[in-house]
């Protein structure tokens, strides 16, 4: 006779299943928020270029950098959590490879959407740099992206989940299904604008 689950663990199962996604949700809009603060500054105090919105939905956030950190704590996160100083330090090299690789590949992939979706990507001034790929990527930023993805892992992660342990289970709900509405209509209105 085949086992039958419980009311009681289906509904542990479905609430910690919730609770996976929110927080998951919660770091892709911290880091989308996180990476729009970094690239206005770069586009400000770097290279003074004066102020422009970076991302390209109307909400200050670079879903693109959410993107990156969502794989960076699928792939490699658990790596380090948890583990003493020295076991983590001994994943530096690698992580920095794997970092710089997958994030320029998230990148390369967003290009070819935002190109498809807007005809253009925000980032076209690649072709500047020595080393690039059609302008999407080059060698520079992807050196950065793997130095950014050491400071992640390393250190803002464990802040931010100390920050999201501090949240109520039910603050980190609300807190979850105010921020998917608020992307969602930046969302609606971005494709209504692009596409009408």
């Amino acid at each position: 006779m085949p086992a039958v689950s419980s009311p009681v663990s289906s509904l542990s199962v479905g609430k910690r299943l919730c609770q996976f996604f929110q927080k998951y949700f919660l770091c892709f809009v911290f880091y989308s928020v996180f990476g729009w603060c970094y690239e206005v500054f770069l586009e400000v105090v770097v290279y003074r270029w004066g102020f422009s919105n970076r991302g390209v939905l109307f909400g200050p956030y670079c879903p693109v950098y959410g993107v990156g950190a969502l794989l960076f704590l699928l792939l490699f996160y658990r790596l380090i959590q948890g583990k003493p100083w020295k076991q983590r330090l001994l994943w530096l090299p690698l992580l920095f490879v794997g970092c710089m690789v997958s994030a320029t590949l998230v990148e390369l992939g967003a290009s070819y959407l935002c190109q498809a979706l807007t005809g253009s990507w925000p980032w076209q001034t690649y072709v500047n740099y020595r080393y690039h790929f059609q302008g999407r990527i080059a060698l520079s930023p992807s050196i950065r992206f793997g130095l950014g993805g050491l400071f992640f892992l390393y250190v803002l992660q464990p802040l931010l989940d100390r920050g999201l342990a501090a949240l109520s289970p039910r603050a980190r709900g609300r807190l979850a299904a105010l921020l998917a509405v608020l992307m969602g209509i930046d969302l609606v209105f971005f494709l209504v604008g692009t596409f009408s």
